[in-house]
């Protein structure tokens, strides 16, 4: 796929493929292209040319909304939580199905109760999994970089997304808590089947955590491997040196 934005090619016949069940890495140099990507899949920008496809559906003329609703999940390098609220406060906001649930509980008002229980279960289900169920009556606000990070994946399984697309989890995260997010996702992979797609710079993390790896640069995929396989390509080392 391509997409351009007046005179700026953003991507440039950019063909990728993730198979389920993964964790694939995507990496490359600063203005690779990769946040793009994400936006593009997500429904937030319409490729110039070229599909995205799901599945066997083909989604790139979906609204984003329509997309979440199929699968698909993002969290962002800086997270955005509901300060204001607590931990658990901001899983129990309209995860997925919620809001028609809330629409007829103004006809069934039993309904509104016993779905509001069943969030809170599922809620503190999901806390218990990436490891802030201790946190769960904490302020969003106060939690740290990492702790912020584990609350977007918390949110995103709230929704129970096939596909979760995290944007640069390790950045700004001290490693201990890195490792716990990372261990996460393979838990959410391994247990669910839920398949992740990630941009990291940390090839460390990428190394111990992703297979296989795909390398972008310049709008376009450059290749596609093992981390090791990524380590010693020369095409990698270009785009990264400038060699």
């Amino acid at each position: 796929m391509s997409i351009q934005f007046g005179g700026l090619r953003a991507l440039s016949n950019c063909t990728i493929s993730v198979q389920p069940g993964t964790v694939t890495g995507l990496i490359g140099p600063n203005g690779a292209g990769k946040t793009t990507l994400f936006n593009v899949i997500t429904g937030f920008l319409q490729p110039t040319s070229g599909e995205i496809r799901f599945g066997n559906e083909r989604i790139d003329s979906l609204a984003p909304h329509r997309i979440f609703r199929k699968g698909i999940v993002r969290t962002f390098q800086i997270p955005r939580p509901f300060t204001s609220m607590s931990v658990l406060e901001n899983l129990m906001l309209f995860p997925k199905g919620q809001l028609e649930a809330v629409w007829d509980g103004w006809l069934v008002p039993r309904r509104v109760g016993r779905k509001e229980s069943e969030i809170y279960e599922k809620a503190l289900g999901v806390l218990e999994l990436v490891g802030l169920s201790h946190l769960s009556d904490a302020s969003a606000g106060h939690l740290s970089g990492g702790q912020k990070k584990l609350l977007e994946m918390a949110r995103a399984l709230m929704a129970e997304p096939k596909l979760i697309l995290l944007d640069e989890p390790g950045a700004g995260v001290n490693p201990t808590l890195a490792k716990q997010l990372m261990a996460a996702a393979q838990t959410l992979r391994r247990e669910r089947g839920i398949t992740f797609l990630i941009i990291e710079h940390d090839m460390d993390l990428v190394a111990q955590n992703c297979d296989p790896v795909i390398v972008m640069n310049g709008g376009s995929w450059l290749m596609q491997g093992s981390a090791e396989q990524v380590r010693q390509d020369s095409r990698v080392l270009d785009a990264y040196l400038g060699t």
